[in-house]
């Protein structure tokens, strides 16, 4: 089987290098591997003592951000190595001082994994959530590495459960331990033979308690709110954008807008201003407007939203009519509602926040005018709905703690 998997994935590693030549996403995935070996090289020595983090991509990287904080202040004199798969993660963070090194992880080919080893040599390996790569799983067994998976999220659809699936069960006996999100996860891993899990929950939960005790001040959106019920639309698709531009034309409450597209194309950008008919600006002309008579507010860059969203009094969070949702935790532990799109099944935390009514579900423009009417015209509701997903958020914390209770053993 090991022979068919290595086929699968050189083969797959020549067809991405062709289709890199026409998809510039691709052309980011490939070419940036290539830098791999020799950004490791630069920053860490045959002496130094090396942790190894791995994220898929940028939610992953934010479950694991807590962990790589604590690591940096238990164990100084290890360096970090943070490896990415996706695009969508590296390109974001690789100019982060987080770690000493951050790189695109390469392809799991056996000769990939032993150019890395030689060059990384890590003393300890951490797995984000789903990264299960088995060559370079087996390449840590072998060398006797400590190996972790962390939040893990196991499910009765996924493969490790199937029974064509017995390559991949077996990759898992590599994990010197598994740090699971909740029991199920738990019960699954027992019931492949599995006894070293811990239930640790989701490190998610500590990252956005430490959002709220930063500094999230911004004296434009202080300025733009001007003290006014505002309501923030992060991470939209067109799909989003579509039903809030609708209410946002019609309604006659005096109600602040703030829109943070998924795309920030300038072509994207102004569509939606032409599509509003009320003072709108973005954020990047804002030297040239008065801010307080603006009602709406595009966000045409990226690293704003979470401290925008220290300002909302309610918030939508998108992706939940399209492609798929994006991060609700980051609004609600602000205490406010958070209306969501109707896909959003896998997202546990999103339907437990459903079924406490903290997170309201909708469906289309009438749903969501109904839901913004009510939160704007009854603070009761809205502080009620608001305080469902702070205690949730706050009840949920703790994972950080439990896996570093571990892992500082383990490191010494």
């Amino acid at each position: 089987m090991y022979f068919l998997y290595n086929l699968i994935v050189i083969c797959a590693s020549a067809i991405l290098k062709v289709l890199a030549l026409v998809n510039s996403k691709l052309a980011l995935f490939v070419n940036g591997r290539k830098k791999t070996i020799s950004l490791i090289k630069k920053s860490i020595s045959k002496e130094d003592k090396v942790i190894w983090i791995h994220a898929a991509s940028l939610g992953e990287y934010e479950q694991g951000l807590p962990i790589i904080e604590q690591l940096k202040i238990y164990h100084p004199s290890h360096k970090i190595i943070l490896t990415f798969f996706s695009p969508s993660g590296y390109e974001v963070k690789k100019n982060s001082k987080i770690a000493d090194v951050i790189c695109y992880l390469p392809m799991d080919t056996k000769r990939n994994v032993n150019a890395f080893f030689s060059a990384a040599h890590p003393d300890i390996a951490i797995f984000i959530k789903y990264e299960i790569w088995p060559n370079y799983l087996s390449a840590l067994k072998k060398a006797s590495t400590p190996t972790f998976l962390i939040s893990a999220l196991f499910k009765e659809d996924q493969i490790y459960f199937k029974w064509y699936g017995g390559f991949m069960r077996k990759a898992l006996n590599n994990f010197s331990h598994f740090f699971v999100q909740n029991e199920k996860s738990k019960t699954l891993l027992g019931s492949m033979g599995h006894t070293n899990v811990t239930i640790a929950g989701d490190t998610r939960f500590d990252r956005v308690n430490e959002i709220v005790e930063r500094n999230n001040e911004l004296e434009f959106m202080t300025r733009f709110k001007d003290g006014k019920f505002c309501l923030v639309a992060g991470s939209t698709w067109p799909e989003d954008e579509k039903l809030i531009i609708e209410y946002i034309n019609k309604t006659t409450y005096s109600i602040k807008f703030v829109i943070a597209p998924h795309t920030i194309k300038d072509n994207h950008i102004q569509e939606i201003i032409q599509s509003i008919n009320k003072k709108v600006i973005r954020y990047t002309d804002l030297e040239h407007n008065n801010l307080e008579d603006c009602e709406v507010l595009i966000i045409d860059t990226i690293g704003l939203l979470t401290k925008i969203y220290s300002y909302a009094d309610m918030a939508y969070v998108g992706g939940g009519f399209a492609t798929g949702l994006h991060n609700t935790l980051e609004p609600a532990v602000f205490g406010i509602p958070v209306i969501i799109g109707p896909k959003y099944d896998g997202f546990a935390e999103v339907e437990e926040l459903i079924d406490l009514k903290g997170v309201i579900s909708i469906e289309n423009t009438n749903e969501f005018t109904e839901v913004t009417n009510h939160s704007f015209t009854n603070d009761d509701l809205r502080v009620k709905t608001g305080h469902v997903n702070t205690a949730y958020i706050k009840n949920k914390s703790g994972a950080t703690d439990r896996i570093m209770s571990v892992l500082n053993s383990v490191i010494g």
